[in-house]
């Protein structure tokens, strides 16, 4: 009885936090797409503790993206064992002792541990409570004592990540006007991004279309193949160029797209594997007229940047959780009835994403043609061409 009555009744309402904070930490150790979809709680958090020193603590990826970030003044960068997909990470206790050692050096007043739906809080923040950090706030659905300082009631799974940040703040008093995503592109960036976009023959007036057919796990993934015809057939129905882009790791994706493509015309077709950084290639999607991507971080670099995109988005997640707000998007997939599976492989040969070349080209030409829907004619033309061949299939 005892047990039950801690367990309907740990959960008290939170009082908003009180007082300013010299020195706050945030910590969200995930992927690139999850740090540019924490950029509004920084940006909150940063309009209501001006003063403050505001340090990230995030993942070797995601502290690529931190440059973008304007919001904060220092960057922890942490492989946490309790993220070890991989399980590579050998038994360490010293390192772990050592990284509540290094946050009780900084002296942190408060933590504010952002997760996802799927992550537990308490790992983080009982580093956190080692390093005696007084307030430390995060979202759980399950009883972990004093641990989180301030345990805020979660919301609904499928509720889309930037919302679930915003809402850790709101609970606790923190005004969170603002959703829309925001990054900033330092001028040494852009002029890096635009120097890799000139020597592939690209200057700042010329439009061309991304491609960017990696992910983090192969379940996102459509089929490189189908990505090499879809740059054949929009190679053949536009006069724009097209970027292939990747990291060192997606090299052999990459190249394989851009070769493919390349069989048609070869100048127009340009892979970018290992030519830029992260920053690097948000600048470079900042100048694009079109983004076709995989549910990846190009998705959320084009929407921070209002650009054009077309979203092959696999059925791993809903579409409600990592889904593009606010900058023009077409997402395409196969209703499935194993979605969402979360998986980082698939089972069933991905038949959410048994999407057509054909399909994803009409709906790139339908973006490229309200892109330019003044000066391109000639898309809405292609366009119409495509949905016909669609429709006669």
């Amino acid at each position: 009885m005892l047990s039950n009555r801690i367990s309907a009744g740990w959960r008290s309402e939170l009082s908003p936090l009180e007082g300013d904070f010299d020195r706050i930490l945030a910590v969200r150790l995930d992927n690139i797409g999850d740090l540019v979809m924490l950029g509004p709680a920084l940006r909150a958090l940063r309009a209501a503790y001006p003063q403050a020193e505001i340090t990230l603590m995030t993942s070797p990826a995601g502290s690529q993206v931190a440059p973008l970030l304007p919001w904060i003044d220092d960057v922890i960068v942490w492989r946490a064992v309790w993220q070890d997909v991989s399980a590579d990470l050998t038994m360490d206790p010293a390192r772990e002792i050592s990284l509540a050692m290094q946050l009780r050096q900084c002296q942190f007043e408060a933590a504010f541990i952002f997760t996802s739906f799927t992550q537990s809080p308490y790992p983080p923040a009982y580093a956190c409570y080692l390093a005696g950090i007084p307030i430390r706030v995060g979202h759980s659905k399950e009883f972990g004592g004093v641990i989180l300082s301030h345990c805020a009631e979660p919301p609904l799974d499928s509720g889309h990540q930037v919302d679930r940040n915003l809402s850790l703040l709101k609970a606790v008093g923190i005004p969170a006007p603002d959703s829309h995503l925001e990054l900033s592109l330092p001028e040494q960036v852009q002029q890096s991004a635009d120097k890799v976009l000139e020597s592939v023959g690209i200057d700042l007036e010329t439009p061309f279309i991304l491609l960017a057919p990696g992910a983090s796990c192969a379940a996102r993934r459509y089929d490189p193949e189908r990505y090499a015809s879809v740059a054949q057939m929009l190679v053949s129905t536009t006069d724009l160029p097209l970027l292939v882009v990747g990291s060192p790791r997606e090299a052999r994706i990459v190249e394989s797209v851009a070769a493919g493509a390349c069989q048609l015309e070869h100048d127009r077709v340009k892979s970018l594997v290992g030519m830029t950084s992260v920053p690097d290639l948000a600048a470079i999607i900042r100048r694009s007229s079109l983004v076709i991507a995989n549910n990846s971080a190009s998705l959320h670099f084009a929407d921070a940047f209002m650009r054009p995109m077309v979203i092959l988005y696999s059925g791993t997640e809903y579409e409600s959780q990592w889904k593009p707000r606010r900058a023009p998007a077409r997402l395409l997939r196969r209703p499935t009835h194993c979605s969402p599976c979360y998986n980082f492989n698939c089972p069933y040969a991905m038949e959410c994403l048994d999407i057509a070349p054909e399909e994803v080209v009409a709906a790139a030409l339908e973006m490229l043609a309200r892109e330019f829907s003044t000066v391109r004619a000639d898309l809405k033309s292609a366009h119409k061409e495509q949905e016909e061949k669609i429709g006669a299939r």
